[in-house]
């Protein structure tokens, strides 16, 4: 029955950026931003390398200056990563030689990606990767204190960068953790007993305590 179907949860964002040198370093960082906020810091390596190639690509083959969008996809066991440009010219893989740079970053697409391929549209083209994602038993825990900590004090919304992002996530992390140890002694339960318990549960995920 429709009403007894299981959808899957997606995110998405878009990214409008203009093609240039400069530019790439910040699409990088506002994608590895956006990963940070889904929870999901195990697929940053991947996904920078990824959006490096693209966007790099965009301003060797379509041109400088041009505008362009990065699109982030993430469902399930796989990331998308889209770069939609103007140009109706579609790349190839092709044997790469020691000094064909180009061939060697489509190459080095295909290692790292699940799938990928290219999608013609009337304003131009998409590229996309798939990038798989490895079982990772930490995602939730930190999508679920991401979405906690944004929600819990305006101060740490994405719109704040850099270091004073970090000081204003830790600030409400802190304060988060304090106001939940209030409601938990109100309840007529021990805070001390529930941080020890919290840690033991903390110290049992390796991948989180490391």
């Amino acid at each position: 029955m429709p009403g007894n179907e299981v959808r899957e949860r997606r995110h998405r964002s878009v990214l409008p950026f203009t093609a240039a040198p400069a530019e790439v370093r910040l699409l990088r960082r506002a994608a590895t931003a956006q990963l940070g906020q889904w929870g999901m810091p195990h697929a940053v390596d991947e996904a920078e390398l990824v959006v490096t190639e693209l966007a790099t690509n965009v301003i060797k083959h379509v041109g400088e200056g041009t505008s362009a969008t990065l699109v982030l996809e993430w469902g399930g066991e796989r990331l998308r990563v889209e770069v939609h440009d103007v140009s109706h010219s579609v790349p190839s893989v092709s044997a790469a030689g020691c000094d064909d740079e180009c061939g060697r970053g489509r190459h080095l697409l295909a290692a790292v990606t699940a799938d990928w391929g290219t999608v013609v549209t009337a304003a131009g083209k998409s590229v996309w990767c798939e990038i798989p994602l490895a079982p990772e038993p930490t995602c939730q825990r930190m999508e679920r204190a991401a979405a906690a900590l944004r929600g819990y004090r305006p101060a740490a919304d994405a719109a704040v960068e850099g270091r004073l992002r970090d000081v204003a996530l830790k600030e409400s992390a802190v304060e988060l953790i304090a106001d939940l140890l209030h409601w938990t002694a109100s309840c007529g339960f021990d805070p001390d007993d529930i941080l020890d318990q919290a840690q033991l549960h903390y110290e049992a995920e390796p991948d989180i305590a490391a």
